[in-house]
C-alpha cells in the first residue's frame, strides 16, 4: 500500500478493496519500525478512532476523494489530541484546545491523522537539526540532513511513512526539504492557505502547503486546504478551486524563464547537470527556454534575515513563561522568571534570530535596517514581474547543493542561510513555487542524494505550476523512486 499515490489509495478506499483502518494500521506499523525520527508524537488509538469514522463515512456514501487517506502534520500546526510544540522545549507537551484551519479542513474531508512531524524549532532552520527533539535523518542517506524546516514532512513522505503531509514555507521550508528528500511540495501564493493555528514565525512570509509523492497528489491536497478564512487577517478572499483542473493540458508553447543568476558561482556541478537535463526534457515536451535575469537575487539573503527575525522577535515575545509555554522552576522575581524561562525554553538558533530581530527593530536602527529591507523587498518582487512579461513560469535549482551531512554546518549558521539563496526571493515576493524530483547528485562523502527542480509562477498560478510539474512526472520516474529499504 505504501507505494500508492493518493489517487490510487482513494480508488481502493472508494471501491472498498481496503479499509481506512487497514490503511492506518499499515502506516502506523511502518512508523513504529522507522529510525528516521520524522515523527515526534503518535497516538495510535486516536488514529484508529479517526479511521473508524472514515470507514463509516465510506460505508454511508458520504465520502470525499480524501476520506480514509492518512496524513501527518508538521508540528507547526496546532492539532487537538496530539502535542503541538513547534519542535521546541518551550512548548513541550502542549495540547492545543483547537485545530488549525488546515487541520480542520483535512478532518472535514475525512483524512486520518497519523501524528506530528519533526521540524526545526519554530520553523527556523534549513536542516532540521534545530529541533529540540533531535534531528531527522534523510531516508536516502542516514548521514545526510533532510532539509528544513519541514524536514520531518519530507523524510516521512520519502520513506513512505505517510502518503501525505502538511508543511510550511517561510523562506524555502517546503521546497528545500522536498528537494533534499526527492518528493514533491508546493508553496502557494501568500494568503492562499490560512495561517490560523499555524504557530507563527514571520507573519508576512509564513505559508502552509502540501507535500506528497506527485504533483497530482499535491493538487488534491491543496484543493482541500486552500481557501478564505475570516480568522486569518492575511487570508485572501478567494473562492475555493480545483487545483487539478489543468493537469492534463499540453505544455506546447510554454515559455520557461531560466534566470542566469541561478546558474552562477556556487551552484554544484551535479545539481546543475540534473536541472539542465530536466530543462531539456521540458523542451521535448514542447516548451521554450528563455534567458531571463533576476538581478536582486543576491540581496534576498540580507533582506530576509532582517525581515524574518524582526517578525520572529515580535511573534515569539508571547512565550514569556506567564501565559503558556515553559516556565523556569526557580527564579527571584518576574524579570528573572522571564529571562530564565526564555533562556531554558528556546534553542540557540531561535535566540539568535530573536536577538537580531530585536536589534533591527530598536530605536535608531529601524529605519536603517527594517524599512530599508522592506523597500528592497518591493524591488525583488518587481524583478519577478518584469521576468513574467517574457515567460509563463521560471525554473532553476532549489538549492545550490544536494543535502549535506548531519553536523557539517552546525557551527556555521551563515552557511545554512546561504543554502536558501534560490528560495528566499520567491517567499519575499509572495509568489507560488514548488519543488519536484529531477535526478540525483553525489553526496560529499556518501552515495547519491536527490536533486529538486524549482518551478516558480506568478501570483495565483498554482494550477499552472501543478500542470507543468504533472506533465514532467508523466514523462519521467524520478518521483516514483524510493530509498533502499523503504
Amino acid at each position: 500500500m505504501h507505494t500508492k499515490t493518493l489517487k490510487q489509495l482513494s480508488a481502493l478506499l472508494q471501491s472498498r478493496q481496503v479499509s481506512a483502518a487497514e490503511l492506518a494500521q499499515a502506516y502506523l506499523a511502518r512508523i513504529r519500525q522507522s529510525d528516521l525520527n520524522a515523527f515526534i508524537h503518535v497516538d495510535e488509538a486516536l488514529t484508529l478512532e479517526q479511521a473508524a469514522q472514515a470507514d463509516a463515512r465510506l460505508a454511508a456514501g458520504d465520502a470525499t476523494a480524501l476520506t480514509g487517506i492518512p496524513i501527518a502534520h508538521k508540528d507547526i500546526f496546532v492539532t487537538r489530541g496530539w502535542h503541538s510544540t513547534a519542535g521546541s522545549k518551550m512548548l513541550a507537551g502542549y495540547g492545543s484546545p483547537f485545530d488549525a484551519t488546515v487541520v480542520e479542513q483535512f478532518r472535514a474531508a475525512g483524512m486520518v491523522h497519523l501524528g506530528k512531524l519533526n521540524c526545526d524549532e519554530f520553523a527556523m532552520g534549513s536542516s532540521n537539526e534545530n529541533s529540540a527533539f533531535g534531528a531527522t535523518r534523510n531516508p536516502w542517506d542516514r548521514q545526510a540532513v533532510p532539509g528544513g524546516s519541514s524536514g520531518g514532512s519530507a523524510a516521512a513522505i520519502a520513506a513512505r511513512l505517510t502518503p501525505a503531509a502538511t508543511a510550511t514555507d517561510t523562506g524555502g521550508s517546503i521546497r528545500q526539504p522536498a528537494s533534499f528528500c526527492g518528493v514533491t511540495g508546493i508553496k502557494p501564493t501568500y494568503g492562499r492557505v490560512s495561517r490560523f493555528g499555524m504557530i507563527a514565525f514571520a507573519s508576512s512570509l509564513d505559508q502552509g502547503g502540501p507535500m506528497a509523492q506527485t504533483a497530482e497528489d499535491c493538487a488534491m491536497l491543496l484543493s482541500a486546504m486552500a481557501g478564505f478564512d475570516p480568522r486569518d487577517s492575511t487570508s485572501l478572499d478567494m473562492a475555493k478551486e480545483d487545483f487539478g483542473r489543468d493537469l492534463d493540458k499540453s505544455l506546447q508553447g510554454l515559455r520557461i524563464g531560466v534566470p542566469r543568476e541561478y546558474f552562477g558561482e556556487g551552484l554544484a556541478a551535479d545539481v546543475e547537470a540534473a536541472v539542465r537535463a530536466a530543462l531539456a526534457q521540458y523542451e521535448k515536451l514542447g516548451a521554450t527556454l528563455i534567458d531571463i535575469s533576476l538581478p536582486k537575487t543576491e540581496l534576498s539573503i540580507p533582506v530576509y534575515y532582517v525581515i524574518a527575525p524582526a517578525e520572529a522577535s515580535s511573534n515569539l515575545s508571547r512565550f514569556d513563561g506567564v501565559r503558556y509555554g515553559h516556565r523556569a522552576k526557580e527564579y527571584k522575581d518576574l524579570g528573572d522568571m522571564y529571562r530564565k524561562s526564555r533562556a531554558e525554553g528556546f534553542g540557540d538558533e531561535v535566540k539568535r534570530r530573536i536577538l537580531v530581530g530585536a536589534y533591527v527593530l530598536s530605536h535608531g536602527y529601524y529605519d536603517a535596517y527594517y524599512l530599508q529591507a522592506q523597500k528592497i523587498r518591493r524591488l525583488i518582487a518587481q524583478d519577478f514581474q518584469e521576468a513574467f512579461k517574457q515567460c509563463d513560469v521560471i525554473m532553476g535549482p532549489v538549492a545550490p547543493t544536494v543535502a549535506w551531512d548531519l553536523g557539517d554546518k552546525a557551527d556555521d549558521p551563515v552557511a545554512n542561510y546561504l543554502a536558501d539563496i534560490f528560495t528566499l526571493s520567491t517567499s519575499l515576493a509572495g509568489l507560488p513555487g514548488m519543488s519536484i524530483p529531477c535526478g540525483f547528485g553525489q553526496g560529499e562523502k556518501n552515495g547519491k542524494r536527490p536533486v529538486g527542480l524549482q518551478i516558480i509562477g506568478n501570483y495565483f498560478s498554482e494550477a499552472k505550476l501543478l500542470n507543468v510539474a504533472h506533465q514532467y512526472q508523466l514523462a519521467t520516474d524520478w518521483h516514483a523512486r524510493q530509498p533502499e529499504g523503504c
